[in-house]
């Protein structure tokens, strides 16, 4: 027994001595290595501890993130490729690196505050790196010289530099070295006036190519054609790569994935598509992505036929026309098939119900016509997503002819239907679609109630969308959502209270029905995470609850046009931070505007038009700065307009306070708003002169290139309130009118060529109107009525080709009326009434000159009509000259004559007429003697 406890303890200090001595002569790092890893850890910071590992003293072989040789224990890999919130930052000494004269891996990948030192040269001496990955590391130092420095990798397998800031792409290389490189992924970086180059086609071994997301420019190069091993080419979101596709790159039989959508590439793609027959059967062609760019003409018909084994064909957001081919349903292996956003009038062929294996049919947003049944629909089994809409929401020529007894052999998920006739009745052929979760019926045409067996799919629903039809009765409350539920009921001809639904409903929109009663007081329970709440339109009384308040998410409140009374609630201080749109307009509310709403930092749109408000605009408001549209309008709200509305609100696009009682002189710090461009101060009574500075109202002067979102409005242009909604953007007006605003009209109003409604009347407006006005081309409306204008009407007018209402009554104006263009048509009187002192058309008063107009009009005629008589009347003529002058002649000689030939008659004359010379002297000789004295 002794013997054997013996023989186990020296068994087992054997045991022991040999495992320390294989841990001792174990093979660990070398130690250059290990300390080129401590300098690469050196300054960084590490907030995810993805370097916690690395210590002193321990096998950098067992360190996270390093992989090293079993047979040489040299480190071969460093993977720091950052799946954090943070990853790893701070300067790289990049020399720390060279010494790893083995490594064949380096990923710092997704380290975005990472910065390589400032040199990239040393990446040269890694002479084995076959894997490269430093994306979204900036390396915008080595913008020059990157691409000189890697082609000295002639190991280099993989090479992804995606968002690294490489602003420049080489379009020359003296030689190639990188005959190894397979994969090359450069997306993202922003190669300015850069276009593909030629040296890229002569990586012979490249098998994925991806410069997607760059500025590159130019054409794409028929040299692509030589990639004979390439699978995946991405050259999507270039906007400034042109021309046509090239048809060689059907020649590239190795292909699964083309990308080139985001372009500006053009023309048709027939040639294109039928290039791929060059490889007959044998494309692999599996992925083909040309949305967003500038193609058209027709969809090809026979050439898709080679491309059987393609699983997902993107065409949206294009201008082609006509009809989706028959030949589409040779398409077998077709997953998802989109040719939303196009021009395609035609039909929906039947041989599209032959794709089994088609999940996802996208046919939105294009003008088509004729009736798609359920033939088209027949063996799509494996559908899952369908969309089907036309771009005309007014007349609708497309209709979905289903037979109510079908039977669909898919269960859909996802269903879009837009602005095609379903209706009248409910679509019987979804009761079986019991998987549904994404649905929209909207403009379609159902004249119906929301029938039992609907309900009674026991539908959870994402997303309801059965606006703009003429559905009616009550809203059953049996709905029930999941996640970040949307409703959008509006525009029918539901009735009742209004229905509620499952809490998590975050966007629910009633409004333009019928729904009567009040409010849910408890509504901020009912729905806590709402977001937009809108029932506008319909006819409900009743305060507006202060359980709103509770609602943090909430981001826009429409309740306009109800019968809404009581005052404003004080919720608005602490918990509707996100607010962004309130709207309570065209209701009966009362008081003064809240305080607190001036803590809504968020707020863009503000309508309270149109309720009995009373009070001055509270100053608080002028910390809402990202304000777009402040609209007071039709209420009794006094005190002076606020100078902070120029000076805090500068973003502010539109701006109604009209049909209120404000005083006092417009600020002049309203003309900061360079981004206003309506601008309504009507019907108060605003005193002072029109601010000389309005020229600087800008935003009435530049075009916007894009359209943008500004809620709807009322608008008094053309003598009416017009309503306006998507094209709200585009209108510019100003209207002062019904104040008593005195002085000239600024010139710099004709600076505004952009302006389309000018309404100044009912003022006491001086001066003349400039002779400027005709600047303003895009004028529609011009009312000056009810001043005291003098002078006459500016002949620029007739050059306002876009003028359709004009009112100048009740003024002074004088003189001619102009014409031409324009005003030629508008020819109604009293456009020109109570002028007195204006002549001309389309006034019967005539003008001075249109009288010697007359006068000479007059002579014309009857030198024309004495032209006939002239040769009558010569003669005539000719013997009263001959016998005035013989008998002057006669009657001069018969007097002076006898006084010349007696001498007695001539001396009796001369008497007489020195007698009365004499006397007629004296009697003036004799009055001034008397005035003397």
């Amino acid at each position: 027994m002794v013997d054997q406890f013996k023989i186990s303890i020296e068994l087992f200090l054997l045991f022991s001595f040999s495992f320390q001595f294989l841990i001792t002569n174990a093979k660990s790092c070398l130690e250059i290595e290990r300390n080129s890893l401590l300098s690469f850890k050196h300054g960084l910071e590490d907030p995810s501890g993805m370097l916690s590992s690395w210590i002193v003293g321990v096998d950098c072989c067992q360190w996270e993130s390093i992989e090293c040789d079993k047979k040489t224990n040299r480190v071969i890999a460093l993977k720091l490729q950052n799946t954090f919130a943070n990853g790893i930052s701070g300067n790289i000494n990049s020399s720390s690196l060279v010494n790893l004269k083995e490594l064949r891996h380096l990923d710092l990948s997704m380290n975005n505050d990472l910065v390589l030192g400032n040199d990239f040269k040393w990446i040269s001496s890694l002479s084995k790196l076959k894997h490269l990955n430093l994306g979204s590391v900036n390396l915008s130092f080595a913008a020059n010289n990157w691409l000189e420095s890697l082609n000295k990798l002639p190991s280099l397998v993989e090479l992804h530099l995606p968002s690294c800031g490489l602003t420049n792409l080489p379009s020359s290389l003296q030689f190639i070295n990188l005959t190894s490189l397979s994969v090359l992924e450069l997306y993202n970086n922003g190669f300015k006036k850069s276009t593909i180059p030629m040296w890229l086609f002569n990586l012979t071994s490249l098998t994925y190519l991806d410069l997607g997301s760059n500025e590159l420019e130019g054409s794409i190069p028929d040299g692509i054609a030589s990639l004979n091993y390439i699978q995946h080419i991405d050259l999507s979101n270039n906007g400034l790569i042109t021309g046509k596709l090239p048809k060689n790159l059907g020649k590239l039989c190795s292909l699964r994935t083309l990308q080139i959508s985001e372009t500006w590439i053009e023309g048709e793609i027939g040639e294109f598509i039928d290039g791929f027959s060059s490889c007959g059967n044998t494309s692999r062609l599996e992925s083909l992505d040309l949305s967003s760019n500038h193609l058209g003409g027709f969809l090809p018909n026979y050439p898709f036929q080679h491309l059987r084994n393609l699983k997902y064909l993107d065409l949206k957001l294009n201008s082609f026309v006509g009809d989706i081919p028959e030949s589409i349903g040779n398409l077998s292996s077709l997953i998802q098939f989109s040719v939303s956003d196009n021009q395609l009038n035609g039909s929906i062929p039947k041989s599209l119900g032959k794709l089994s294996s088609l999940s996802v049919l996208d046919l939105a947003k294009n003008p088509w016509n004729g009736i798609i049944t359920e033939q088209s629909l027949f063996n799509l089994s494996s559908l899952k997503e369908l969309s089907i809409s036309t771009t005309n929401s007014q007349k609708i020529n497309f209709v979905i002819d289903i037979n109510p007894n079908w039977v669909p052999p898919f269960k859909l998920e996802y269903l879009d239907i837009k602005s095609c006739q379903v209706g009248p009745r409910f679509p019987k052929w979804l009761r079986n679609q019991n998987k549904l979760n994404y649905l929209v019926f909207k403009n379609s045409m159902i004249s119906d109630s929301i029938p039992d067996w609907f309900l009674n799919l026991n539908l959870t629903l994402s997303w309801l969308e059965l606006a703009n039809n003429n559905l009616t009765r009550e809203v059953p409350n049996r709905f029930v959502f999941e996640g970040q539920g949307f409703l959008d009921l509006s525009s029918n001809r539901f009735e009742g209270p209004l229905p509620l639904f499952s809490s998590n409903v975050r966007t629910l929109y009633l409004s333009d029905n019928l729904f009567s009663g009040i409010l849910p007081v408890n509504i901020g329970q009912l729905y806590p995470k709402m977001e937009n709440f809108g029932v506008s339109n319909n006819l409900l009384h009743g305060n507006i609850p202060i359980s709103f308040g509770d609602i943090q998410s909430l981001t826009s409140i429409t309740v306009l046009n109800n019968n809404l009374s009581g005052e404003i609630p004080l919720i608005w201080e602490d918990k509707l931070k996100l607010i962004w749109t309130v709207d309570l307009a065209n209701n009966s509310l009362t008081g003064k505007i809240p305080t607190s709403m001036g803590s809504l930092s968020s707020l863009m749109f503000l309508s309270l038009n149109y309720n009995n408000l009373e009070g001055e605009i509270p100053s608080s408001l002028q910390n809402c700065t990202n304000i777009l549209s402040l609209d007071l309008g039709n209420n009794m709200l006094s005190g002076e307009v606020p100078s902070w509305i120029g000076e805090k609100l500068s973003n502010l696009f539109i701006l109604k306070l009209r049909s209120n009682r404000f005083v006092g002189d417009i600020p002049n710090q309203l003309c900061s708003l360079s981004d206003l461009h309506i601008l309504d101060l009507a019907q108060n009574n605003l005193s002072g002169n029109i601010p000389f500075c309005v020229g600087n109202l800008i935003g009435m002067a530049i075009g916007i290139d894009d359209a943008r979102y500004e809620g709807e409005l009322l608008v008094m242009t053309k003598g009416r309130e017009l309503l306006y909604q998507s094209t709200l953007y585009l209108v510019n007006s100003i209207d002062l009118s019904g104040n008593n605003l005195l002085g000239e009209i600024p010139k710099a109003v004709t600076n505004l060529s952009r302006l389309g409604t000018l309404n100044l009347s009912s003022n006491r407006l001086t001066g003349w109107v400039p002779d400027e006005i005709g600047r303003l081309s895009r004028l529609e409306t011009l009312d000056l009525s009810k001043n005291q204008l003098f002078g006459p009407i500016p002949q620029s007018l007739a050059s306002l080709t876009a003028l359709n209402h004009l009112n100048l009554s009740y003024n002074d104006l004088s003189g001619r009326i102009p014409t031409g263009n324009q005003l030629n048509s508008l020819d109604d009187i009293s456009i020109y009434a109570n002028n007195p002192r204006l002549c001309g058309h389309p006034l019967t008063i005539k003008c001075a000159d249109d009288v010697d107009e007359n006068i000479s009009d007059s002579h014309d005629v009857n030198d024309d009509k004495d032209e006939d008589d002239e040769d009558k009347n010569w003669f005539g003529a000719l013997g009263f000259f001959i016998s005035m002058s013989f008998g002057f002649a006669v009657g001069f000689w018969g007097f002076f004559g006898t006084l010349m030939m007696k001498e007695s008659w001539r001396r009796t004359y001369f008497g007489f007429v020195d007698d009365k010379v004499e006397v007629v002297i004296g009697r003036v000789m004799l009055v001034i003697k008397k005035l003397k004295y």
